[in-house]
């Protein structure tokens, strides 16, 4: 069977859209369909073979998402798409329309199956209507094996529906969005990239730095990022020598030079279903320490291409910090590793053809019902 048409829509994970869309056109007639307000940031790096349309999505508690989400089934009604693909939205506008729709074949990318502790960005409200998605899917992907099992346990998701395919690396991405040729790697940097969540871990990370530093002075962490008040980490200030603190969105064009400049990024959490993190670091060929826990124990292979250490353990996470730093060999195995990770399990174009067969599932099961 040969899939003609798909439709990809997504409302957010821009990054894993735009390159799982750059991938999966050399299978596939492929329209992308987007709001606009994110329309920017995919303009200058989808294919010119993908076919791109937008419509207008107003904010969440603005009545016009009616209207909208009509517009969005026109469009979807138009394309005809022998199957929908849809990145998950946490958007109830979208997940009761589904419920009121007919829909084409449908496939749905679960990045995150549970809210984060903390994460206060969450749709109120999306935690419960999504699991409409997980029931109107003929076919859904999650990018871990524990994602898969809490699928079937706690959501009764048929088995045979779950597919676990792993999330891309992202740094081919940013190195083409990069405005800079790349810079020198500063031997003693750590980076710690991404929102700023109670689930990131950022607080133990601190606390392991001095200890950190009582080996090697010439540490320094770059703290690149927003999310809750970084002030409550630094109630007394903080040691320039030691610490970068970027508290703010960083410019797309400047991601790629901090994990240039970094010889390690860290990644301490308590709590993980995914990292787009992780994949960012390992396609920068930046080795990783993270917490063991979630999916960065399916991400990260431990002593191959980063290392892993229990979540919360202070002494622990300072441990591996020193012995990779100290250890320029290590560090050179590891991005080694690393970027052959990048041509293998967490290539674009394998994952692409993964998915095109499970929407060769999707249809099967559509057929049949």
């Amino acid at each position: 069977m040969r899939v003609t048409k798909v439709a990809l829509l997504h409302f957010c994970f821009e990054d894993y859209t735009i390159e799982l869309a750059n991938s999966l056109v050399k299978y596939v007639d492929l329209t992308v369909i987007q709001p606009e307000n994110v329309a920017a940031t995919c303009s200058d790096v989808l294919d010119p073979n993908i076919r791109v349309i937008s419509f207008k999505k107003p904010r969440m508690r603005d009545p016009r998402n009616l209207s909208s989400m009509r517009a969005m089934i026109r469009i979807i009604k138009d394309v005809q798409p022998d199957v929908l693909h849809v990145q998950e939205t946490n958007d109830p506008w979208y997940d009761l329309t589904l419920l009121l729709n007919q829909m084409p074949p449908l496939v749905t990318t679960i990045h995150d199956v549970y809210r984060h502790p903390g994460d206060r960005q969450v749709v109120f409200g999306a935690e419960y209507t999504r699991r409409i998605a997980f029931y109107r899917s003929q076919q859904i992907i999650v990018h871990a094996q524990a994602l898969k099992q809490a699928l079937i346990q706690d959501f009764q998701v048929p088995q045979q529906r779950v597919n676990v395919l792993p999330h891309g690396e992202l740094g081919s991405l940013y190195q083409r969005r990069s405005e800079q040729h790349s810079l020198p790697t500063e031997p003693y940097t750590l980076l710690f990239f991404g929102r700023i969540w109670p689930y990131k871990g950022l607080n133990y990370l601190l606390e392991a730095l001095p200890l950190v530093a009582a080996k090697i002075p010439e540490v320094k962490l770059i703290i690149a990022g927003r999310g809750e008040n970084i002030q409550q980490y630094f109630p007394d200030g903080y040691d320039t020598s030691h610490i970068e603190l970027m508290n703010d969105f960083i410019p797309l064009e400047k991601v790629a030079g901090l994990f240039q400049r970094s010889a390690v990024s860290v990644l301490p959490y308590i709590e993980a279903s995914q990292s787009g993190v992780a994949t960012l670091s390992y396609g920068m060929g930046t080795p990783i320490i993270a917490s063991d826990i979630g999916g960065l124990q399916e991400i990260v292979a431990h002593e191959k291409d980063g290392l892993l250490v229990p979540p919360k353990d202070v002494k622990a996470l300072a441990d591996a910090i020193i012995r990779l730093l100290g250890d320029r060999n290590l560090q050179q195995q590891m991005q080694t590793a690393a970027l052959a990770r990048c041509q293998q399990d967490l290539n674009w174009t394998n994952i692409a053809a993964k998915t095109v067969q499970v929407y060769h599932q999707a249809i099967k099961i559509k057929t049949k019902s």
